[in-house]
């Protein structure tokens, strides 16, 4: 690494710390270490996920998309930035909020952002019986419960930022 690229990383850093600090954004309280034990529970609900062979682009999406529904900014942050650090496209990662309007997104993709929002909004109608359907045309019986799991788990993460008050940035 040259010294101008850690340079310019720290110079980053020192500037969106002073923003922070401008906007006096504070966290209520940090998860991590006020319970340990749920954190570690949350991780072992990652560690499932990322060993049940689900697609780490789509779980990506689905991330995105619930925790914009959720309106979890701090998780809405890390996982757009994720998807750009792995080579996604800016028009998939700007449009997931407007999936069905676009070409960018793939069948499987698609049915999975609606899943997503299905349960995500599990009160307003459930799952339809439809998009069970369409769900199962690509996903076998077990692969839709890892896709359930996968979109509660990112529900949970958005509901424990939102209560802790967590923000985008709010760890450097």
């Amino acid at each position: 690494m040259s010294h101008n690229y850690i340079v310019n990383c720290l110079y980053s850093i020192t500037k969106q710390k002073n923003i922070l600090e401008e906007n006096e954004m504070k966290l209520r309280l940090n998860f991590e270490t006020a319970n340990p034990e749920m954190y570690q529970t949350m991780l072992k609900l990652e560690e499932f996920i990322s060993n049940s062979g689900l697609d780490i682009k789509l779980y990506k999406l689905l991330k995105i998309r619930a925790s914009q529904l959720n309106g979890c900014d701090f998780c809405n942050d890390m996982h757009t930035q994720a998807m750009r650090t792995m080579g996604e496209a800016e028009e998939r990662i700007n449009l997931i909020s407007s999936w069905r309007d676009t070409p960018y997104y793939s069948e499987v993709e698609k049915v999975v952002l609606e899943l997503t929002e299905a349960v995500t909004f599990i009160a307003n109608t459930g799952v339809p019986e439809q998009l069970y359907d369409r769900v199962r045309i690509h996903f076998d019986e077990n692969q839709y419960m890892t896709l359930i799991m996968a979109i509660n788990t990112i529900n949970c993460w958005n509901r424990i930022a939102i209560s802790t008050e967590m923000y985008p940035g709010c760890f450097i």
